[in-house]
């Protein structure tokens, strides 16, 4: 894969403009993520947000049963991304999970700097333990995750969740952003120029705050919270060579520290953004798994 992009000469989406790199990004997705699978009912709709209407599409793997509810949030950098990003993803979770996965759209910066994207994506998790009936959902058994900026926002959920509700089964974050203030050897050995990488990280941090004093914001840097005791369940996923390993697994280790269970799946020789490779790697198709497994037992108890 790296020999690909080397001999291919693919730039680095922080070398584009913001609209070249949310094309390059999603086809980039949409190329790596194998052939969607057939699911039983998909559908899109807007809901009321904080700063005005936001599309969330629901993917339904079997009719007429209330389901457990899983709120997907892409990545991106909280720069890229739409729905569509994870379409292959959501799936293949609901799926394998046998439970609702609603993607939720959220405003991208920098259009849209922080806290936006989290109040969003919080707003779009409320929205459906509120419409669970609707959905056919059970509001008792309601989840949230994403991977990358979108694991970044699933954890922010889950603090702002804990105090303001709903009430969560578990957080399933793939290698996300904890710490804007991050230093850490993962962080400084991620050169390589043809992977994402320590740039790729500082660029979107760079699009996402507006001033560098945001990122100390537990909603931003939720390593950097207070307060970790009565969080839901964790599932964190990482990669061997990902910039973000380390401050995804310290994110990891605080959570356990503090009470929350928590699972912590390293997979080595992996890249950031592997999870959304399944259509390439093999190891992405076994994250899914993992991850649609931690689903049904948290739904399940």
């Amino acid at each position: 894969m790296r020999a690909g992009r080397e001999a291919s000469r693919t730039p680095q989406l922080y070398t584009l403009s913001v609209e070249q790199a949310r094309a390059a990004d999603l086809a980039s997705i949409q190329a790596a993520g194998g052939t969607p699978e057939h699911v039983a009912e998909v559908f899109d709709r807007d809901i009321d947000g904080p700063g005005g209407p936001l599309p969330i599409r629901i993917y339904r793997p079997v009719l007429d049963q209330t389901l457990p509810v899983l709120v997907y949030y892409f990545g991106g950098g909280w720069t890229l991304g739409t729905i569509d990003t994870a379409d292959a993803v959501c799936r293949t979770l609901a799926n394998a999970a046998g439970c609702l996965v609603v993607a939720a759209g959220y405003r991208l910066a920098p259009e849209h700097r922080f806290p936006a994207a989290v109040h969003d994506c919080h707003a779009a998790a409320a929205w459906v333990a509120a419409h669970a009936a609707e959905l056919g959902a059970d509001p008792g058994r309601v989840a949230v995750g994403g991977d990358s900026a979108g694991g970044n926002l699933a954890a922010a959920v889950a603090l702002l969740a804990r105090d303001q509700g709903p009430e969560l089964a578990g957080q399933l974050l793939v290698y996300p952003n904890t710490d804007y203030t991050s230093n850490t050897p993962s962080l400084r050995e991620g050169t390589d120029p043809y992977l994402f990488n320590a740039t790729s990280v500082a660029w979107y941090w760079e699009n996402y705050l507006a001033t560098p004093a945001d990122g100390r914001d537990p909603l931003a840097s939720p390593l950097l919270a207070a307060d970790h005791t009565g969080l839901p369940p964790a599932l964190v996923i990482t990669a061997e060579y990902d910039p973000l390993r380390d401050q995804a697994e310290q994110y990891a280790a605080k959570l356990s520290e503090s009470g929350v269970p928590v699972t912590l799946a390293r997979y080595d020789g992996m890249i950031h953004g592997f999870f959304c490779m399944a259509g390439d790697l093999a190891d992405g198709r076994r994250a899914q798994e993992q991850a649609a497994a931690q689903l049904r037992t948290w739904f399940t108890r």
